[in-house]
C-alpha cells in the first residue's frame, strides 16, 4: 500500500526533530515502512528528494518559494503542493495537526479515489473554537498574517473533521470530546523508539526540570509562581523564552540562585537532564499527549503536572502527580516525589504496552491503515 504524508518532518527523519507533531509524524512513517508499505513524504522545507535509510522517499515541492512574497502560497505554494499530492496517487494521505492546506491532501485523496486521514496533535484540535480562541488565539496574539491563516484554518479544519475517512486521537479523553460531536475516530497512542534512547543510567536526582518554550501559553506566569514559593527547591529549564511574558520572565529568572537557564540543548543533552532529575514540571494548561511525558517515564522519573493529565494515565497509571490547577497542591507533591527502581519498571512497563515502536506495534498500525483502506475499520 502506498501511505502519502504531508508535513516538514524531513528533519525529525534525519534526527534533526522540529516538533513533538513532526517527530510522531517521523515515527508512524518508520512504522509504516517497517511494515513494508511505501511511505511517501512531501515537505516544503525538504532542498531536494532523497530516500531515508528506512526507504522512506522525501519529496521537495518544487518553486516553493518562488514568486512574490504574501501572495506565493496561491500562485505557487498550493498550486504546486497540489500538484504534488495527486501525483502520488496514493493510497492514504495522511495529515497531522491544524492547517488550511490539508485541504489539498483531501482534495487529492477524493481524486485518487483513495482514504484521507486527519490525526489530532492537540485537545485543542478535537474542542470548539471558544476554547481554542481561550488557549490558543487569545495567549498568541500576531500579526495580519496570523489572523488571516487563523481564519482559513478554523474554516477548514472542523470540516475536514467530519469529512475524513478516519481521525486519530492521541488519548480516550479526545476521543470523548469528538463522540460529543458525533465523530467517530480510532486512539492511536504517540510513539517512542526506545532503541534509539542513549545510555540514561544516572544515580543524581536533585533538581526538578522544565522542557519546552517559556511562555503564557505554556503557563510560565505559574511556573514562575512556582519557583519564587520554593526557595530551597532547584529547578533546571530547558528550552527559550518566546513571547513577551516569556521574556519578562526569563530576565527575572536570571538572579534566581535555585535555577538553571540550560536553554535550547540536544535531544541527547535533554534526555540526560532529565534522567537526573527528580521530576517533569508542566504547567501547560493545554496539550494533546506530550512527547516529553513520555521520555520522562522512559528516563525513569514521574511527571508532575498543574493541569493537564492527557486521558487520565498519570493518575490511573501513576506515572506522577496531577495538582488540578492548584499551585498549593503541586507544591506538595515536590516534597513526596522521588524516582526509584520500582517506579522506573513500572513507568518502562508502560511504555512498552502502549507507545514503543516494536514490532507488535508495527503490525498493528499496519493492520489499522489496511483497514481503513479495506473500510473493514470496526
Amino acid at each position: 500500500m502506498k501511505i502519502c504524508f504531508w508535513g516538514s518532518i524531513a528533519g525529525a527523519l534525519t534526527g534533526k526533530t522540529d516538533g513533538g507533531s513532526e517527530l510522531q509524524m517521523a515515527l508512524l512513517a518508520k512504522a509504516l515502512a517497517r511494515g513494508g508499505h511505501e511511505v511517501i513524504c512531501i515537505d516544503p522545507q525538504a532542498e531536494n528528494d532523497f530516500v531515508t535509510a528506512e526507504g522512506i522517499k522525501i519529496l521537495m515541492v518544487k518553486g516553493w518559494n518562488n514568486g512574490i512574497r504574501n501572495i506565493r502560497l496561491f500562485t505557487h505554494r498550493m498550486p504546486g503542493l497540489y500538484k504534488m499530492l495527486k501525483k502520488q496517487k496514493a493510497d492514504i494521505y495522511y495529515c497531522r495537526m491544524r492547517d488550511f492546506t490539508h485541504i489539498l491532501a483531501y482534495w487529492a485523496s477524493r481524486k485518487a479515489k483513495s482514504k484521507f486521514i486527519l490525526a489530532m496533535a492537540s485537545d485543542l484540535d478535537a474542542m470548539g473554537f471558544k476554547m481554542r480562541f481561550k488557549y490558543y488565539y487569545l495567549p498568541n496574539r500576531g500579526g495580519l498574517w496570523w489572523l488571516f491563516s487563523g481564519f482559513l484554518i478554523e474554516l477548514v479544519h472542523p470540516w475536514l473533521l467530519r469529512k475524513a475517512d478516519s481521525v486519530f486521537v492521541q488519548h480516550e479523553g479526545q476521543k470523548q470530546i469528538l463522540v460529543n460531536k458525533g465523530i467517530k475516530s480510532v486512539s492511536v497512542p504517540n510513539l517512542i523508539d526506545l532503541t534509539q534512547l542513549p545510555d540514561l543510567r544516572t544515580e543524581h536526582h536533585n533538581d526538578f526540570v522544565y522542557v519546552g518554550w517559556l511562555d503564557k501559553r505554556k503557563g510560565i506566569t505559574e511556573f514562575f509562581e512556582i519557583i519564587e514559593k520554593s526557595p530551597s527547591v532547584t529547578f533546571k529549564i530547558i528550552g527559550p523564552p518566546r513571547d513577551k511574558t516569556g521574556y519578562l520572565y526569563y530576565e527575572k529568572l536570571k538572579s534566581f540562585q535555585n535555577v538553571q537557564l540550560l536553554g535550547e540543548q540536544t535531544h541527547s543533552e535533554t534526555l540526560l537532564h532529565i534522567a537526573s532529575s527528580k521530576a517533569l514540571i508542566s504547567t501547560s494548561p493545554m496539550e494533546g499527549f506530550p512527547n516529553i511525558f513520555i521520555e520522562a517515564w522512559a528516563c525513569g522519573i514521574p511527571v508532575i503536572s498543574l493541569y493537564f493529565d492527557p486521558g487520565g494515565v498519570i493518575r490511573n497509571e501513576g506515572l506522577g502527580e496531577v495538582a488540578d490547577g492548584n499551585i498549593d497542591k503541586l507544591l506538595a507533591s515536590l516534597d513526596s516525589v522521588t524516582p526509584c527502581k520500582e517506579f522506573s519498571a513500572k513507568a518502562m512497563a508502560y511504555l512498552e504496552h502502549h507507545h514503543a515502536l516494536n514490532e507488535y506495534r508495527v503490525t498493528a498500525i499496519s493492520e489499522l491503515f489496511n483497514n481503513i483502506y479495506n473500510d473493514t475499520l470496526d
